[in-house]
């Protein structure tokens, strides 16, 4: 102010430099440069159903379709006047010059953002199942589209049961320009059993006693899940009793206490039994059997050279071919799996676990004649 106590008069020079200022400032406001893809920041003007209009600097405002508002479930009531957020820029300018914006392509650019951290992390997400189609399942990933292989499935139910469970993955591929994402479940679990495979060779020992399923049956044997590791009970191991197939005694998905007998930590195998669990019937055997002494047992196999007489549980002994040849000629009967007969312990050899049979009894000269090995305990000469 000047000492006269008045304000100084405005030259037309500075009047004209603050509206060349002024000016300046308005066309920096309006200088842009939106390109479709790009992410830029709003404020909300005003909501109405079909749709908003935003403020994003541009020199009209932008429009914000309803459909557009958010892809996770949010209504336009989310949208207030004032508030500011990022957009996406879905078309440019119109031939009124207005930009259209999606709040939705905002999130989806932030999940291909977030997925390809998980795949640089090498991360398990969890999805869930939207739909059974041609060679795999359609999943939802984080408001994205998903493709899981059935090879790349390791479940034991149906595809359709799938529908609606939540189940972890891994992210196989990512290609964003595509629009194509193909994730894993199988991998996921393949390392969760690797793991439970370190931490169960840790803790087993030969001699536990195990429970596990059944979860494969073949010729030689059964593989028993034990929780992340198969081990395989032989065929000879299931029982002492003699055993055709597995599928004879044993079921898939049944629950079985199986014995450890046998771990190779190398190649992370382990060996089971049932049998082992029971005792040996030989041991009985011994102690009530004797050479020469009479049996009922029951066929439980015929070979083309003799059949298979069960005549303790657990214990076999061999009707040789010959003697059932005689004794069908003499009698006129056949010998059938399933009967019982009578017939006399010809040969006996425990330590062999050998025991021979005859219709006929040993004659006084030919017990004398046996040899050492096929006596009796009772029977053998004292030392």
């Amino acid at each position: 102010m000047s000492p006269s106590g008045k304000k100084p008069r405005t030259t037309e020079n500075e009047t004209s430099n603050e509206l060349i200022q002024e000016f300046e400032a308005l066309l920096q406001r309006y200088d842009y440069n939106f390109k479709k893809g790009d992410i830029v920041k709003g404020s909300i003007i005003s909501v109405e159903s079909a749709g908003a209009m935003v403020d994003i600097g541009a020199k009209t405002a932008a429009y914000l379709p309803s459909k557009e508002f958010s892809n996770t479930g949010n209504s336009q009531d989310a949208m207030k006047p004032g508030e500011e957020m990022d957009f996406f820029i879905l078309r440019e300018e119109n031939e009124d010059g207005q930009l259209t914006l999606s709040r939705r392509r905002v999130f989806t650019a932030q999940s291909w953002n977030d997925l390809q951290e998980l795949v640089n992390k090498d991360a398990v997400i969890e999805c869930t199942v939207n739909s059974v189609v041609k060679g795999g399942l359609l999943i939802d990933v984080m408001g994205l589209r998903g493709f899981v292989p059935s090879s790349h499935l390791r479940v034991k139910s149906s595809l359709e049961d799938l529908v609606g469970q939540t189940l972890p993955f891994k992210i196989l591929s990512l290609d964003q320009q595509r629009n194509n994402i193909i994730l894993s479940h199988r991998k996921v679990m393949a390392e969760q059993m690797a793991e439970q495979r370190r931490e169960l060779f840790a803790d087993l020992q030969i001699g536990d006693i195990v429970e596990g399923e059944v979860v494969r049956l073949t010729d030689f044997g059964a593989f028993i899940d034990l929780g992340g590791v198969d081990g395989l009970l032989p065929l000879s191991q299931m029982s002492w009793r003699w055993v055709e197939h597995p599928s004879d005694i044993l079921s898939i998905g049944e629950k079985v206490k199986v014995e450890v007998i046998g771990i190779d930590y190398d190649k992370q195998r382990v060996s089971l039994s049932i049998k082992s669990q029971f005792p040996d019937p030989w041991n009985e055997v011994v102690k009530i059997l004797s050479l020469n002494q009479k049996v009922e047992g029951t066929v439980n196999r015929i070979k083309h050279f003799g059949a298979f007489v069960e005549v303790y549980p657990g214990v076999e002994a061999l009707l040789p071919s010959r003697d059932i040849t005689d004794y069908q000629n003499e009698t006129g009967k056949q010998i059938n799996v399933g009967d019982k007969i009578e017939t006399y312990i010809v040969k006996f050899n425990p330590e062999e676990r050998r025991i021979s049979l005859s219709f006929h009894q040993l004659t006084p000269d030919e017990m004398g004649g046996m040899s050492y090995a096929a006596a009796s305990p009772e029977q053998q000469p004292a030392g």
